[in-house]
């Protein structure tokens, strides 16, 4: 008889998605934290245009929860995962890229760096396969 509880932990889940979903998670708790930070800048700060700052604040937290979900859903093997964790490394390479050319390597190479092994992890054959192989049982 099978089991109707679905296991919590997909047993197909490969390496290089497991992978992609903790460069989701890292990507998404820095953003999370860095809207966090604005946020209470602007509370106790002095911003120059407070409207603009709340909305990068908040932008930054619902991002950043966006991509926290987007990463759980890596975790739990779920095939939409897949294109908005793509798109997400597309843009953190871009937003590298232009943080090195204005200077900032520091913080543009690690992000270059980290959206690479994610574009890398996601677009593997082993994820390719865990997402939309055979085994998914017409999913």
């Amino acid at each position: 008889m099978p089991n109707p509880v679905p296991d919590p932990v997909p047993e197909h889940r490969p390496l290089t998605l497991t992978v992609a979903a903790v460069v989701m998670a890292l990507e998404g708790v820095v953003t999370l934290l860095l809207g966090g930070y604005v946020g209470v800048e602007t509370v106790v700060g002095q911003p120059s245009d407070a409207v603009s700052s709340a909305f990068v604040a908040g932008f930054g937290i619902l991002l950043g929860a966006a991509l926290l979900w987007v990463g759980l859903g890596m975790l739990r093997t779920e095939r939409w995962s897949r294109s908005p964790g793509v798109l997400a490394q597309i843009f953190a390479v871009v937003v590298g890229v232009t943080l090195i050319q204005s200077d900032q390597r520091t913080i543009g190479i690690p992000l270059v760096a980290v959206a690479l092994i994610g574009l890398v992890a996601l677009l593997s054959p082993p994820t390719t396969q865990a997402l939309y192989g055979e085994h998914r049982d017409g999913v």
